[in-house]
């Protein structure tokens, strides 16, 4: 039954950007300290209050464009996206909406054997929200903002994927990624890395993409690998039953293995994204890009190309005859690779 259907993946992963202040506002970012001790006016909206840009932000950005050979954008305007969330101290959040800092772009993968390049979206900046706290007491929720404000770049792939396995092994290469430049330390744990799934299906050779489902809050890799699975499985079931697949954002239980409904989910959100009037555009010139491209590091991928082309072949002869005759060619164990 499920070999009629294909799996379509598409991931968003949210990194928190490795600066020691936030995105708009001077507060610290380092991670555990007391609830509420990392706010500042900024970062709660005080009236005449004003965000200024962290330049370290915009060049950790453009970092993880180059890598994923996205097209960078050279004019960057802020838009204000409105919500309502406790944790959203301001009642929007500033993000880029209509010019993300990278466009387009792909990440190369190895999955099941094959290799091949998962498409991205788009690459865009953003400001955290804060903390909600629903399991230290029994009648409230707390609500802890040293998080609002924290610098993020989400990454949209497309809806590129097929299987679990190849969105397991694109979440590991963009965190290895973001660990090897620098700019975010990985740590899903502590919700410095976190992923959101989009997953529908659709039968074999049909090319119109089916309804999706948004599963979200999973603090692992193979967190976000177990949950696509039981979710393309529950949909194959539901379509088999005759039943519709609904649009909705899902959450993930790691003792059983299965999602959940969480909420609802309209066709189009009215976020009533409009320019932020209190940041100027950044504009980024050649110069600019040359001196970031400059500063980059040889990527993984390339390092470890590299490293294959220099091994070299050894003649090794057994010890108990020097005979050319009884010389064999060793060749380095090719199924191992050097850690990175």
């Amino acid at each position: 039954m499920y070999d009629k259907y294909q799996i379509v993946i598409g991931l968003e992963i949210h990194a928190q950007l490795s600066t020691q202040s936030k995105i708009f506002a001077p507060d610290s970012t380092a991670f555990g300290a007391s609830p509420n001790t990392q706010v500042s006016y900024i970062t709660l909206a005080h009236p005449g209050t004003l965000p200024v840009i962290n330049q370290k932000v915009v060049n950790f950005a453009i970092r993880m464009g180059l890598a994923t050979h996205g097209t960078i954008t050279r004019y960057n305007r802020f838009s204000r996206k409105n919500y309502f969330y406790p944790d959203l101290p301001k009642g929007y959040q500033i993000t880029q909406f209509d010019t993300p800092i990278s466009m387009g772009g792909y990440v190369n993968i190895k999955s099941e054997g094959n290799e091949r390049s998962i498409k991205l979206h788009h690459i865009h900046l953003e400001e955290d929200a804060g903390k909600s706290i629903h399991d230290q007491n029994d009648r409230y929720t707390q609500i802890d903002l040293n998080r609002a404000g924290t610098p993020l770049i989400e990454i949209v792939s497309e809806p590129d994927m097929h299987t679990p396995d190849e969105a397991y092994q694109f979440l590991t290469e963009v965190r290895k990624l973001v660990q090897f430049l620098g700019i975010c330390d990985g740590n899903m744990e502590e919700g410095s890395l976190r992923c959101d799934a989009n997953v529908s299906v659709r039968l074999n050779g049909d090319t119109k993409l089916g309804q999706r489902t948004e599963t979200k809050n999973m603090n692992s890799i193979r967190a976000v690998k177990r949950a696509i699975e039981y979710e393309a499985k529950r949909q194959i079931n539901i379509i088999e039953a005759g039943g519709t697949i609904q649009q909705e954002t899902r959450g993930f239980d790691p003792d059983t293995g299965t999602t959940f409904s969480q909420r609802g989910k309209e066709m189009a959100h009215d976020y009533r994204y409009f320019p932020e009037p209190d940041l100027p555009p950044v504009i980024l010139t050649d110069a600019d890009l040359e001196q970031i491209n400059a500063q980059m590091p040889t990527l993984p991928e390339e390092l470890f190309n590299k490293v294959q082309k220099t091994r070299t072949i050894r003649v090794r002869c057994k010890p108990a005859n020097r005979n050319p005759s009884h010389c064999q060619l060793f060749r380095p164990n090719h199924t191992t690779h050097p850690t990175l």
